[in-house]
């Protein structure tokens, strides 16, 4: 059975410093909370893993936590860049950061090999880009059958990954639906897994797009409801829209991205708070 833990127990037994950290979720089912945990127990030195860090991964390394970032695609969806992450690769503030980019299929990979506990990851990509000349961690193997070129990517294997789900039940199984993304292989790839859900139930319904991970592999359970505000959480809340564009002028500038986090992340205990501070700028 898997532990259940408040989100504070679960960041400080979990995600220690220098630690490579995954926070997975695909447009919805973002850990928004976990993240914001982990910034303030002030982690430092992690190295980042997501296929689409978007606005969680923003605050994190504008906060300082990360040294280095191994994603796929990095932006505001829909409006635009993400000013934290430029400004630490441009400028190393508030600290430097190392980026190890690839395509969305070769992140599928190397989660996917992770996840096998194999070396390394294969694909037919690449061909044609100039991301291998630019990424060292991007190589080439041969077929041994046909000979043809494959692009090849180090395994990932995260020291914990966190995810949200909407439900566990009460012997810590975990149920996904909705839109997956790679949220199974970045789960079974790590050596630890947290997941914050939206509730805990006795039994686990049928789930469009179901996956279920099992409590053997699961090595905390938090109950988390809003857990991935201001992304959504299919079945449970909607998708922020108007958050993601107000974050474009707060991320701008250092100050005001200092002193939103301070009131809105740092001043607050728990994501419950975090959603009532911001319902009280809405008001």
């Amino acid at each position: 059975m898997s532990p259940a833990l408040s989100l504070s127990e679960a960041i400080e037994r979990f995600v220690v410093d220098g630690a490579s950290v995954a926070l997975e979720g695909f447009t919805h089912l973002i850990p928004f909370a976990a993240g914001h945990e982990i910034i303030r127990q002030r982690r430092r030195n992690l190295h980042l893993i997501r296929m689409t860090p978007d606005l969680i991964y923003d605050q994190m390394i504008g906060m300082g936590c990360a040294r280095r970032l191994t994603f796929s695609w990095g932006g505001n969806p829909g409006v635009g860049s993400l000013h934290r992450l430029r400004d630490a690769v441009e400028h190393g503030w508030p600290t430097s950061l190392e980026l190890d980019e690839h395509s969305h299929a070769g992140m599928a990979a190397a989660y996917c090999a992770g996840a096998a506990r194999l070396p390394f990851g294969m694909l037919r990509g690449y061909i044609d880009t100039d991301l291998p000349a630019h990424n060292p961690r991007i190589g080439r193997v041969e077929c041994p059958f046909t000979g043809e070129q494959l692009a090849a990517v180090p395994a990932i294997n995260p020291d914990v990954t966190i995810l949200h789900a909407q439900r566990a039940d009460r012997a810590g199984n975990v149920a996904i639906h909705g839109i997956v993304g790679a949220a199974r292989e970045a789960g079974l790839a790590a050596k630890n897994l947290v997941v914050t859900v939206e509730e805990i139930v006795d039994e686990l319904p049928p789930a469009m797009n179901g996956v279920v991970l099992p409590y053997w592999v699961v090595s905390a359970v938090v109950h988390c409801p809003g857990g991935a505000y201001p992304s959504y959480a299919h079945g449970c809340y909607a998708r922020d829209n108007d958050f993601y564009q107000r974050w474009d002028a707060i991320a701008r500038d250092r100050g005001a991205f200092n002193e939103w986090m301070q009131r809105h992340v740092l001043e607050t205990e728990d994501q419950r708070a975090f959603l009532a501070s911001l319902e009280t700028v809405a008001a």
